[in-house]
């Protein structure tokens, strides 16, 4: 599971990168939606803040 920080800067470029859908935009923040993360990490490797941890 993992989770986006309060680091984030909110430049959306996690949410290119996931391919499955799991990461969206509420309220001006993102979230990672579990049920939809398949754990492949991209977004962490895409994150130019490294906002999104692991739990």
């Amino acid at each position: 599971m993992y989770q986006i920080i309060e680091r984030c800067n909110g430049c959306g470029e996690c949410v290119y990168e996931c391919h499955t859908g799991a990461i969206q935009e509420k309220n001006g923040a993102y979230l990672i939606i579990p049920d939809n993360c398949v754990d492949c990490e991209a977004c962490m490797d895409f994150c130019p803040e490294e906002a999104i941890v692991k739990l």
